[in-house]
């Protein structure tokens, strides 16, 4: 991807590992990590990087959030981040002005209509939103009589069914049925935009957290001792891990195009079809295929609580659900490519 500016990745990096380091957060037994690590991240501008200065941001580029995401995959870092950048970046594209704190948003499936009543008032259920109970506010893309919308909803307006991810995460249905928004605006990025950008995020998300898995896994294979030597001169298990570093490094690559195509368009619209889909396809097969590896190589300690592994693998696992499976990308993916003709496919492709 577009190349992210060298101090931004310092100061996440730093933060992640001072106060998200995986294993300490693993040890920790509760959330009294989760304030402390939110609060540096906001001091440092990392949450709203999406969102202009002149908004209340810190007006980094895209590139800038995206690589901020991948070292979020890479610690396994277990709060509201990516929502909050999105939603910062949603509300900013319309001219509002993003709340401090963090913001989930909604609607995260393709299925799930939200829409604007000609008395202002939001009617609809966004099923499976990340960290919503969570969040003192949520950014939503709905649509109204005239066009789309984005709107700025309070959490305690809305209702909300309690429900758990993979990783024991909140992942709840929120009912907007009468819920009025605090601020609306005509839709400078519709929810066709949102999905986009969520996907692309969670593609960056999960690349960062193969690339953990890899060296765990490589790690693992080096000290774990059978038969008188370290597993990873057994055949098999260097297969397997070549298979992994080759499934991180699709991954990887799949992610960055779709963050560098993002971080080059003016807009995020349907030319990223292409770019996006690809990517969450891919990245959401090598998380399957990937996190599977990884838990054979390290063997029944994989599945401890106290090892760190399940960290990684389970948000692998919730992740590509989130703004759309590799199913609904594909089938998506192949609708663009059959309704342009088949004399368009190669153009399309060697464009990308």
């Amino acid at each position: 991807m577009a190349e992210a500016d060298t101090i931004v990745v310092d100061v996440a990096t730093r933060i992640f590992q001072d106060l998200g380091d995986p294993q300490t957060v693993n040890n920790a037994g509760d959330d009294s990590w989760r304030a402390p690590l939110w609060q540096a991240l906001t001091d440092s501008g990392l949450t709203l990087a999406w969102v202009p200065e002149t908004a209340g941001g810190s007006g980094g580029a895209r590139a800038d959030g995206f690589a901020v995401l991948g070292l979020a995959g890479a610690h396994a870092v277990t709060l509201p981040l990516a929502e909050t950048l999105l939603g910062g970046w949603l509300l900013a594209e319309s001219g509002l002005e993003a709340p401090q704190g963090p913001i989930a948003v909604a609607p995260t499936r393709h299925q799930d209509r939200l829409t604007l009543a000609q008395d202002g008032t939001l009617a609809g259920t966004a099923c499976q939103v990340p960290f919503a109970r969570d969040c003192d506010s949520l950014a939503l893309a709905a649509e109204g009589a005239d066009g789309p919308v984005v709107a700025l909803v309070a959490g305690h307006d809305c209702a909300i069914r309690p429900g758990l991810n993979l990783a024991g995460e909140a992942k709840d249905d929120v009912i907007f049925d009468g819920a009025r928004p605090r601020l609306i605006a005509p839709a400078g990025a519709d929810r066709d935009a949102l999905m986009l950008m969520g996907a692309a995020a969670r593609a960056m998300q999960m690349a960062g957290a193969l690339q953990t898995l890899l060296d765990l896994s490589v790690r693992y294979a080096g000290e774990r001792k059978a038969f008188g030597r370290p597993i990873a001169k057994f055949q098999v298990i260097q297969h397997d891990l070549a298979r992994l570093a080759g499934e991180t490094a699709a991954a990887v690559a799949a992610a960055n195009s779709a963050g560098a195509a993002i971080e080059a368009s003016e807009r995020v619209d349907a030319g990223l079809l292409l770019d996006v889909a690809a990517a969450k396809i891919r990245v959401g097969e090598a998380a399957g295929t990937g996190a599977a590896i990884a838990h054979q190589v390290h063997g029944a300690i994989g599945y401890t609580k106290e090892h760190i592994l399940h960290r990684f693998t389970h948000r692998l696992w919730s992740w590509r659900d989130d703004f759309g499976p590799e199913s609904v990308w594909a089938t998506r993916l192949g609708e663009s490519v059959a309704a342009a003709g088949a004399d368009e496919l190669w153009p399309t492709i060697t464009a990308a």
